[in-house]
């Protein structure tokens, strides 16, 4: 398939990764330095100008592409971008947006584009995923909610925590003898750099992390296991009040979670105020020590840190933990700031261009792809597929299937998922869920 991409900034280069290998990209980009790194990386074709214009469309080859994404930073270029496309081709349109109200807009049908993504309403959705499963590092729905994906980090020995008799009878035994929650499978166990494929006889030992597939019920039961015990996130602090942070607020707010807002700008903390009103909003740093204990930030369940740089996220979520706040979250804005959150004790960083880039990618796969997630740095993928008739894998039992080193997690019928075991098989028209090394997602569609 011939693509082309508008952007080679972060969200760029994360959709040019996960495509380049199996589709013809041409990225489009003004920033001169940037298409040499990504030209240099991968075999990709590279066009400097301004993709809002006919002249440098027709210059990529729009009228041979099937597929266009406008995923730079500013939401008027995409949508000129993508509006031109329409009148040059007859490519599909992705567009990226930071505008609730284009989005809105979009799905009123009042913006003829094919697909719109909003970074801040998924950061917000994954936010929100996180605090359902507290101990996750990373966490995502598939299936309208029925079939969750989750990735754990195992404590290590001498972590400070007593064990309990849930995780005694999961960590350290051979996977035949573990007590796995109901409805659940372990997709991945990773072990240093090394990914080992869990059989009966392989052990979840302190310090893996874990990939695991099952229902939002067993989803929270391998939280309580991992985090050793339970964890009720009902009352949760967001600190910056930008697009980001209000769209995190308003996705917990209809979770019924209560929610306090903290902004340094006065106008802006007015603003929200209004905007929101079952929020409690702020106007404060966020690193006011006085400010921390008058208003008892530290005995919040979870905090958010949405603000726009990540040294001051960083720093923000230290200083409340140090307050008293046990479970926090940050956002970030460079890809390399994740490990640094992460080393630093912060419990889960989320990155809206990942994010973002991931919700792109699955249009450009094979259309029976239903959804798509990316994990460990895009190693591994979450694929929903719709199986052919024609599949090989039909009608066959599942304890009969090769071992190949992928795993179906979870198949959806007539609308319901099943969490199968060895004696079920697949049917024609079934969605399965299924988890993959990011380099056999080919082989994945084809033998489905």
């Amino acid at each position: 398939m011939k693509i082309v991409v508008l952007g080679a900034g972060q969200v760029g280069a994360a959709i040019v990764e996960a495509l380049h290998e199996d589709h013809h990209v041409t990225v489009v980009d003004l920033d001169a330095a940037r298409l040499q790194a990504i030209s240099y990386r991968y075999d990709v074709a590279t066009v400097k100008g301004n993709g809002a214009t006919r002249r440098v469309l027709q210059e990529t080859g729009i009228g041979e592409a099937a597929l266009m994404i406008a995923c730079t930073s500013r939401d008027e270029i995409n949508l000129v971008a993508a509006t031109l496309v329409k009148k040059l081709s007859n490519a599909q349109t992705i567009v990226r947006t930071s505008n609730p109200e284009y989005l809105e807009a979009w799905q009123e049908r009042q913006i003829e584009v094919d697909f719109m993504v909003s970074s801040e309403l998924e950061t917000a959705r994954a936010v929100s995923q996180t605090i359902g499963v507290p101990a996750a590092k990373q966490t995502d729905v598939f299936a309208d909610g029925q079939v969750q994906i989750v990735e754990f980090d195992v404590p290590a020995a001498g972590s400070g925590q007593t064990t309990t008799d849930a995780y005694d009878r999961v960590v350290s035994l051979p996977l035949k003898e573990a007590t796995i929650p109901a409805d659940s499978k372990v997709a991945s166990i990773i072990r240093a750099d090394r990914m080992l494929v869990p059989r009966g006889d392989e052990s979840i030992l302190p310090g893996d992390r874990i990939i695991v597939i099952g229902s939002p019920d067993a989803a929270r039961e391998w939280s309580r296991i991992m985090a050793r015990g339970d964890q009720l996130l009902d009352d949760v602090v967001v600190f910056g009040a930008g697009a980001t942070g209000v769209e995190i607020a308003r996705v917990l707010l209809d979770q019924r979670i209560r929610v306090r807002l903290v902004e340094s700008n006065d106008e802006r903390a007015r603003e929200v105020a209004e905007e929101l009103p079952d929020a409690r909003v702020y106007c404060a740093t966020g690193v006011d020590v006085d400010f921390l204990e008058r208003e008892r930030i530290g005995q919040a369940s979870a905090g958010v840190f949405a603000m726009r740089e990540d040294f001051k996220n960083l720093y923000a979520a230290m200083l409340a933990r140090v307050h008293g706040i046990g479970f926090t979250i940050g956002i970030v804005h460079e890809p390399v700031s994740v490990e640094v959150f992460e080393r630093a004790g912060i419990d889960v960083a989320v990155d809206p261009r990942s994010i973002t880039a991931e919700e792109i990618v699955r249009f450009a796969h094979d259309p029976r792809i239903r959804q798509l997630a990316m994990l460990e740095g895009d190693r591994f993928e979450i694929l929903d597929i719709t199986v052919r008739e024609t599949s090989k894998l039909v009608r066959t039992p599942f304890k009969s299937l090769p071992m190949t080193g992928s795993l179906i997690g979870a198949i959806v019928r007539d609308g319901t998922a099943i969490f199968p075991h060895g004696g079920d098989q697949l049917e024609p028209g079934d969605r399965a869920i299924i988890f993959t090394e990011s380099r056999r997602v080919a082989e994945v569609e084809k033998a489905l």
